[in-house]
């Protein structure tokens, strides 16, 4: 039975070559757009978590702390679950980082360092938010020996309100593009059953199951699917070989990642066996 429904199902492309045609670039296009709007979203996922990844918080601390009370901060810190990493600064270490970017040497003028000691925090991705952000900050000035908590990276923060904006335009296209390719696909599996209606009627009257009429069709719009599977990929490598040097942030698409090549060959698939089967649904043994 499998073997005439495979059988069956190529003849559908000998027979109507023009609606073969027809589906495959439909639902390559339908692949494409899909696989285009998948891209968006993990694009704007790498950039969010880099951009997450680059925020850290200075906490100066007191003249008056001990090495030891410095160490035990420190180790105290580093338990709190918002904490990714830590790094001691000491008063030595800021005075040559304030001397290597400002290009200015304060020790000529002073015979003393004025410049604290810190700590320069990171944050796990999690708590790089708004509200997070004033919990961390207030919980950190509470402690003692800590005398200010410094945040300067509000830009970070603008940049990041305006990429979960720019995300949820992005769900909202690929909602509307996923609409527009089951469509597409959906309107041409109608122009092939439609196309075949007298031949399926045929079938009915001399007592063809249910399954021998659809399963070839079914079986035909998955073996597009593949196929525009295959060709979608051909052209994301086409697109990859030619203009990986010119899109920023091209590293963190990772386009090699072999799950997301088994998700785009998977798409053409499964986009041709549901819609066959909701194009096909209303198709029964009444004649």
């Amino acid at each position: 039975m499998i073997y005439f429904w495979v059988k069956e199902s190529f003849k559908l492309i000998r027979r109507a070559k023009a609606s073969f045609f027809l589906s495959l670039i439909s639902t390559c296009i339908s692949v494409l757009l899909i696989s285009a709007s998948l891209l968006s979203i993990k694009l704007s996922n790498q950039l969010q978590n880099e951009l997450k990844q680059n925020v850290s918080i200075n906490v100066f601390l007191k003249d008056t702390l001990s090495n030891s009370s410095i160490a035990q901060m420190k180790s105290n810190l580093s338990k709190r679950r918002y904490i990714n990493s830590i790094n001691y600064i000491d008063k030595d270490e800021a005075a040559k980082n304030f001397i290597r970017e400002t290009g200015e040497d304060f020790r000529k003028l002073l015979d003393y360092n004025p410049l604290p000691a810190s700590f320069t925090i990171t944050l796990k991705e999690n708590y790089v938010e708004k509200d997070s952000l004033k919990r961390v900050i207030s919980s950190i000035s509470k402690i003692g020996g800590v005398d200010e908590v410094v945040f300067q990276q509000e830009f970070i923060y603008k940049l990041l309100n305006y990429l979960s904006r720019i995300r949820k335009y992005i769900f909202a296209i690929t909602f509307v593009l996923l609409f527009i390719s089951v469509y597409i696909v959906y309107s041409t599996v109608k122009l092939i059953v439609n196309a075949k209606y007298e031949e399926l009627e045929t079938m009915k009257l001399v007592g063809a199951k249910l399954s021998t009429i659809k399963m070839p069709i079914i079986l035909n719009c998955i073996f597009i699917g593949m196929l525009a599977g295959l060709i979608a990929l051909a052209v994301f490598k086409v697109f990859q070989f030619y203009f990986s040097n010119f899109i920023p942030f091209y590293q963190t698409l990772n386009l090699n990642d072999p799950m997301y090549l088994i998700i785009l060959l998977s798409i053409g698939p499964l986009l041709g066996l549901f819609v066959s089967i909701f194009s096909l649904r209303k198709i029964t043994l009444k004649i």
